[in-house]
């Protein structure tokens, strides 16, 4: 018995030692064709060498990934853009600024208002680069915590859950009353060594759909501007509209009331506020056109009252260059643009707010009326020392 045992054994450990010896062969085989990894020749460490397959039985794409689908429309969303001017203007640095980080990295976000455990407030230290808005920047368990988001004008304003960074993130960095404060006191057209052009920021579609309730824009005085644009009572945040992962706007929500789904081809009046007489066209293109209107006299304003022409380029901080001759093309110096440095209050308050509507592509849905408002205005403060009456431009408040 003990011998037929013995046998049993002997006959498992040659085919073992069969098995071990194919698989060493095929190994050195797929060495040989290149179709296996490669080993480095001559290395012996005294262990044993461990072949890894290049396909088994699972299939990477037939594994299943929680939340797969929402990844995937994040990952179609600026937000997780890691290649974006927003997120990479600091690789020369090799880090972001504290007070940029907030927004422009998760990991700032999250330590301005304490939800990694740190104490709320800026950043004391830079925050190294290469991050993106993550999903632990709006699915933190403690981002209920927020009960309100201080805007660039000073208002608090009460938030819930995500929308917290939504509006944390789009509503600028200045605002109307920064330039209150740059030219309190000052000639509206005495060119002041003292100021600069004060920039919105970017994206500021929060701070627009507030209104003159969030004060983003300069809001002339002796003017009343519309409040908070809510839309409809269904339509009242950020996610009524956009998706929360991709951002697009999902156009079956405009058809809910509205018989076209392109949000560009909406009409919100019956009346032409852009002195066309057209109140076919949406309500967006009224905008775009009393935007031309104001930068076209923001335009002969500076050549024609300062005798300073000046010159406009979106890609270049700070934006508004000198163009001595008024040709269209923007002066330099020693190889570098020349910053415009004429600036009188009247210009700073026209130029601040053509700067925010534009710098919000969707100021057409987010609060038409303020920002139709914050440009007529702008014209109408601009008009009078071009001597141009305002009832000849035929727009609409």
């Amino acid at each position: 018995m003990a011998a037929e045992v013995l046998t049993r054994k002997l006959r498992l450990l040659a085919a073992i030692s069969v098995s071990v010896f194919a698989m060493v062969g095929a190994a050195v085989m797929a060495q040989e064709t290149g179709s296996g990894p490669e080993i480095e020749a001559g290395t012996d460490t005294g262990q044993p060498v461990f072949i890894m397959p290049r396909s088994g039985p699972f299939a990477p794409q037939s594994i299943a990934i929680p939340n797969a689908r929402v990844i995937a429309r994040w990952a179609e969303s600026g937000h997780s853009d890691a290649t974006a001017e927003a997120f990479r203007h600091w690789d020369a640095d090799g880090a972001i600024e504290p007070v940029c980080s907030v927004c422009h990295s998760s990991v700032g976000f999250r330590s301005f208002y304490g939800l990694d455990g740190s104490a709320p407030g800026v950043p004391e230290s830079p925050v190294p680069i290469g991050g993106v808005v993550d999903c632990e920047t709006c699915h933190n368990p403690n981002i209920g915590t927020i009960a309100e988001v201080s805007l660039p004008s000073g208002v608090m304003h009460p938030v819930a859950g995500v929308e917290a960074a939504c509006v944390t993130c789009h509503s600028g960095r200045a605002s109307g009353a920064d330039v209150s404060k740059a030219t309190t006191d000052l000639p509206e057209d005495e060119v002041s060594g003292d100021l600069r052009f004060i920039n919105p920021h970017y994206f500021l579609g929060a701070s627009i759909s507030l209104g003159g309730y969030g004060q983003v824009g300069y809001q002339y005085p002796g003017k009343t501007y519309s409040g908070r644009f809510l839309h409809a009572k269904p339509v009242a945040t950020c996610l009524s509209c956009h998706d929360p992962h991709n951002l697009k706007i999902d156009e079956t929500t405009c058809l809910t009331c509205h018989t076209n789904g392109n949000p560009e081809e909406i009409r919100i009046s019956r009346f032409s506020f852009d002195g066309s007489g057209d109140a076919t066209k949406g309500i967006h293109d009224d905008i775009v056109a009393n935007a031309d209107l104001l930068m076209k006299t923001i335009k002969e304003y500076a050549a024609n009252v300062l005798g300073t022409p000046l010159a406009y380029d979106g890609t270049r901080y700070p934006y508004f260059f000198a163009d001595a001759n008024g040709d269209g093309v923007i002066d330099e110096a020693e190889g570098r643009p020349v910053a415009y440095n004429a600036w009188t209050p009247r210009l700073l308050k026209a130029t601040f707010n053509w700067k925010a509507v534009a710098a919000d592509p969707g100021a057409f849905a987010h609060n038409p009326p303020y920002v139709l408002e914050l440009l007529y205005d702008s014209i109408e403060d601009l008009s009078g020392p071009l001597g141009v009456d305002m009832a000849s431009r035929g727009l609409l408040r």
